[in-house]
């Protein structure tokens, strides 16, 4: 080790969609987590990959920069560089995966390629209470809902998983159907707070196993809509609004939760996370702390700041792959489409 050996300094690198951000953690505590977001996408309604790309060129030196000295430390500090390698936008990956195999190789110090799941997973670390070994994990982001079983060692069996589109995504294109802008969860999610989640009941799609489907429900949003002429749907987006966003979360939730329930009662689980950037929204964190409740499990939720992208999760699950003697080559490429292993 660089440092005095007492607690490893690790510099966390995320780059895979439009958040440049950089971190630094030691084994006792967060150094440092510097996000920078890309409003450019905003008027495109998503995320635009050339712009994202071009924009992380921009951004990852001042950003890594800003990390480490709010963190108080050097370069020459660092024990271990760890990286997003996928899943994610190809160019964004390259951005900071080129730029984390050059800082590491200049340094001396190991690279540490890191699954984009796989820091949401073990994002709930980040700040006490961590669970225990082994937990369940409920991760729904923009592009990924999955159940996975966590265990020590670095050893995940993936459950379940959505078989078309993730939740966020269904957030996302469902906002687009209903006027509102761009990211699109935490809009619906503040207008249900003020909402009827009882005014319309839209169809909750059920698969055996802990598999998800959230295809139908934005489709069944788009029909409902559909039935109404120009005049009625604008008067409905205007007088309704807070109560069909509602009426649709519920829905998600409601089919978020059904497979996590069945998941806790067969695995027996005693400990469940729950993370990603769909954590974030506020009836899914009260429908999962209602299920821990009822079932009896500890329940772990990474804090709001760390349930978006963000480099701490990306540092800290290097972190744990690094004690676990998982280190990359130089030759690491970006895996856009990768999956959880």
């Amino acid at each position: 080790m660089k440092n005095d050996g007492s607690s490893p300094l690790l510099l966390g690198i995320e780059s895979s969609c439009d958040d440049t951000s950089a971190a630094v953690v030691a084994r006792d505590a967060l150094r440092s987590n510097v996000v920078s977001s890309q409003r450019v996408h905003a008027g495109f309604g998503g995320v635009v990959p050339e712009l994202a790309s071009r924009a992380h060129q921009r951004l990852i030196v001042p950003v890594v920069e800003a990390a480490l000295e709010e963190a108080g430390v050097t370069r020459a500090d660092l024990d271990a560089v760890a990286v997003t390698y996928g899943p994610g936008l190809a160019g964004s990956l390259l951005v900071g995966l080129s730029f984390a195999k050059a800082f590491a190789f200049g340094l001396g110090v190991p690279l540490v390629g890191v699954n984009h799941l796989e820091g949401h997973i073990y994002s709930v670390f980040i700040e006490p209470p961590a669970p225990p070994f082994p937990y369940l994990c409920l991760v729904v982001s923009g592009g990924h809902t999955e159940l996975v079983l966590v265990e020590e060692g670095f050893r995940h069996t993936r459950l379940g998983r959505t078989r078309d589109d993730a939740a966020g995504e269904a957030f996302d294109k469902v906002a687009k159907l209903l006027g509102l802008g761009y990211p699109g969860g935490p809009e619906i999610d503040r207008l249900a707070a003020t909402g009827d989640p009882a005014f319309r009941t839209f169809p909750r799609t059920r698969l055996p196993g802990f598999d998800f489907s959230f295809s139908g429900i934005k489709t069944s949003v788009l029909y409902y809509l559909n039935k109404f002429s120009e005049e009625e749907r604008a008067a409905l987006l205007t007088n309704r609004l807070p109560d069909l966003a509602a009426a649709f979360q519920q829905a998600v939730v409601d089919m978020l939760i059904d497979p996590l329930r069945r998941a806790v009662r067969e695995t027996g689980a005693r400990h469940v996370a729950v993370v990603g950037g769909v954590s974030a929204n506020t009836a899914l964190r009260a429908a999962a702390e209602t299920l821990g409740r009822e079932e009896g499990f500890g329940l772990y939720m990474p804090p709001l700041a760390y349930c978006m992208d963000n480099a701490a999760m990306i540092a800290v699950t290097g972190r744990f792959k690094l004690e676990a003697g998982l280190t990359s080559p130089l030759t690491l490429t970006a895996e856009p489409g990768l999956a959880l292993r």
